[in-house]
């Protein structure tokens, strides 16, 4: 879907995280096909292979398992805003980590070094509601949304994704319902997506055994996706808050 949005008024920003690649690149390209202005974070530089307006001089290098940094971050994109006098329609906490073993291989509840959980907490968990509060007038002054990035492994154990990560992604979706209560009575809704096994370049081997336990019988498209979240941060989903939407397929079933 390519025309512009409808909503009418100035035109409208986005704050997105984790936008370098997967369901981030997907959901850069589907805003600014509708019109918005799209302030893009990741660890890694801007590249040359994102072709949307404004790419490299809207772009945060941002590493989000560092606090200081991401307290920088924040304030970096208040100025943008506040220079070109614009308030911030959404936030879409979509980074995450999920470290591996050195072979590649889940890391469980027994092995799971300590180090590793803070750093998968800061991102996954902490960094969400540090951004929220960081950027919550410009939110409020918007009556804007935040979609958080859970994920299925979430709900259940999951074959690839690893306990830190699984527990961490727990643990927004109920921040999820907290922050909906919290930010809902200044006009700013709060909503997630629970996103399922999805064709990207980051899919673990062994990704494709799954399709038959899941009742569509395919994977995800990154595309999908974006189109979730786009309706949670536009009027069609104004009377949405504390929702947490499967994007699996019926996997979760």
């Amino acid at each position: 879907m390519s025309d512009l949005d409808t909503d009418t008024g100035p035109r409208k920003v986005i704050v997105l995280t984790g936008a370098s690649r997967g369901i981030g690149h997907a959901t850069v390209k589907r805003f600014s096909a509708s019109g918005w202005r799209v302030i893009t974070c990741s660890r890694f530089a801007f590249s040359d292979k994102c072709p949307w307006p404004s790419g490299p001089e809207d772009h945060i290098q941002l590493d989000l398992s560092d606090a200081d940094n991401l307290g920088a971050a924040v304030e970096d994109i208040r100025r943008r805003l506040e220079a070109e006098g614009s308030k911030l329609n959404a936030l879409v906490n979509n980074a995450a980590i999920s470290p591996k073993n050195e072979s590649g291989e889940r890391l469980d509840s027994l092995n799971t070094p300590m180090d590793l959980w803070r750093d998968v907490f800061q991102v996954n968990f902490f960094a969400p509601i540090m951004l929220a509060r960081g950027l919550f007038h410009e939110l409020k002054a918007a009556g804007g949304s935040i979609v958080n990035v859970t994920s299925i492994a979430g709900l259940r154990v999951h074959p690839f994704a690893g306990t830190a990560y699984a527990t961490s992604k727990a643990a927004l979706a109920s921040l999820t319902r907290e922050m909906a209560a919290d930010f809902g009575p200044h006009g700013v809704r709060v909503n997630a997506i629970a996103p399922g096994e999805i064709d990207t370049s980051i899919l673990s081997p062994g990704t494709e055994n799954m399709i038959q336990d899941i009742p569509l019988r395919r994977l995800g498209r990154p595309e999908e996706v974006a189109e979730t979240i786009h309706f949670l941060c536009t009027s069609p989903s104004s009377y949405v808050t504390g929702a947490e939407i499967h994007i699996n397929g019926g996997q979760h079933v």
